[in-house]
């Protein structure tokens, strides 16, 4: 899911007392598993539907499912992975640390939630892969002794056990941590993106009552590192980008190529000399490396024309997938006099170079727009976004892109009921696309405080695209 920090420890008290603030929604569940309450596909005189129009026949959604049912207090910031047969991942932030739910028929019902190993007390911003020979990973930041920094566990039981949990310790005491993300080769080389500053004192943040936290000043930067075995050990931290420990980046969503080719897609700021350390308004920047551990240091900024993210942006502003046939695309979204509106660029050589920017969200405000994005078969994009721009509240769509030709269809309602806008629900959304065929399914999982609930929960559904619709 999936940047920078938008889901950081500190911004938890703002949601509530315990450390990772969770938030309870007692919603009533059709016979079917459904969650009942208004769609946003709902009649105007409730709210004005941002829809294009309605999906036909061109996808189905299934009904909507509560993930984290069991898991007392704030539940948020969900991210999503699948595996064959019919596996799919669920990992967020609650269950008292950081909230796992597996489901075994796509999707569709999920087991009892448990919470991961080594996550109780300072956990957030979850991430999860699955190898070629199915074992999961799941990663989250901690904080304890001094330190900040990821943690991975992993299962070779597809989610019923994780017994193997390895911190990824930095030798400094006091640093700064925050957003990891994680992927594997098709060889088994994990790796897993950071944020890491050398000094924790250095980072000053901007936090916002229904969300969670910005970067205004810190020495900030994107760091990557690389385990060989399994995720049992894992080599040194190394900076992406140039001018450690300035280095201005941050959540940085990460990808392995088939061939091995490591590619990276961070939020980048120029942070002024010291002592101010001061950050200023970010962009979209791509890097690539042939093993992960070796970066030039060059940069290939993303949608230069779209503008610069504005510094109180909270969530996770970024995300990076590659379809079938080799093409890379790039989402974000972007602060500035014309509102605020969600990106899409693609490139076709390997991130040398990218499209101009192409608009997602078709809403002028300010409302929140968290852009991600899946790739699919050879020239097929999933975009999806969760936004408070509807007068209702949160709700999550789905639209297929596809260069050279466009948008694919109309916009397609996910979520089944609008989520109060003054509840905070994670600055990510999950996305997976789920193995078979003819027909595309995907699984969305979000989070959302339905209902008149004052906790957010995590939900999910699996929409169903036709062969020859994307």
């Amino acid at each position: 899911m999936s940047v920078a920090i938008r889901a950081r420890f500190i911004s938890r008290p703002l949601m509530g007392a315990v450390a990772v603030a969770s938030v309870v929604l007692a919603i009533a569940c059709s016979p079917a598993g459904g969650t009942s309450g208004m769609h946003p596909n709902a009649a105007a005189s409730t709210s004005p539907s941002p829809h294009a129009g309605t999906a036909g026949t061109a996808a189905s959604v299934s009904p909507v499912t509560e993930v984290s049912k069991g898991c007392a207090g704030h539940n948020a910031e969900v991210e999503t992975a699948a595996a064959a047969p019919d596996y799919v991942y669920d990992l967020w932030i609650g269950c008292r640390g950081i909230g796992f739910a597996r489901s075994t028929d796509g999707g569709l019902h999920f087991g009892k939630p448990m919470t991961a190993p080594g996550s109780p007390g300072a956990s957030w911003d979850p991430s999860l892969a699955v190898a070629p020979g199915g074992t999961v990973y799941i990663a989250f930041m901690h904080q304890a002794n001094g330190h900040m920094y990821p943690v991975v566990a992993a299962s070779a039981d597809h989610g019923v056990t994780f017994p193997q949990v390895s911190p990824l310790l930095p030798a400094r005491k006091g640093n700064w941590g925050d957003r990891d993300f994680i992927a594997v080769s098709n060889t088994g080389t994990v790796y897993v993106t950071w944020d890491y500053g050398p000094s924790a004192a250095l980072v000053k943040f901007l936090c916002a009552s229904n969300g969670s936290c910005a970067f205004k000043a810190g020495d900030v930067n994107t760091v990557i590192q690389r385990s060989a075995d399994g995720g049992k050990t894992w080599g040194p931290i190394i900076p992406v980008g140039p001018h450690f420990p300035r280095g201005g980046g941050d959540s940085a969503p990460v990808l392995v190529e088939p061939d091995g080719r490591v590619d990276l897609l961070s939020w980048g700021h120029f942070v002024s000399p010291p002592p101010s350390y001061a950050l200023h308004p970010g962009h979209e920047f791509f890097a690539s490396s042939a093993n992960g551990t070796a970066w030039s240091g060059h940069l290939t900024e993303v949608g230069a024309p779209a503008g610069s993210i504005a510094l109180p942006t909270w969530w996770i502003d970024g995300d990076l997938s590659r379809d079938q046939g080799g093409t890379l695309y790039a989402t974000w979204d972007t602060q500035t006099a014309a509102g605020d509106i969600g990106w899409l660029s693609f490139s076709g050589n390997d991130g040398a170079s990218w499209s101009a920017p192409v608009r997602v969200t078709p809403d002028a405000d300010k409302a929140v727009h968290l852009v991600e994005v899946l790739g699919g078969a050879a020239g097929i994009a999933y975009v999806a976004w969760q936004t408070d721009a509807p007068a209702a509240g949160y709700a999550t769509y789905l639209r297929p892109y596809a260069p050279g030709q466009g948008w694919l269809g109309p916009r397609i309602a996910v979520s089944s009921t609008f989520g109060n806008r003054k509840i905070w629900p994670g600055d990510t959304f999950g996305i997976a696309a789920l193995p078979g065929g003819p027909a595309t399914r995907l699984a969305l999982s979000w989070g959302s405080a339905v209902g008149g609930n004052k906790n957010s929960e995590i939900y999910a559904a699996v929409v169903t695209v036709p062969a020859g619709r994307g």
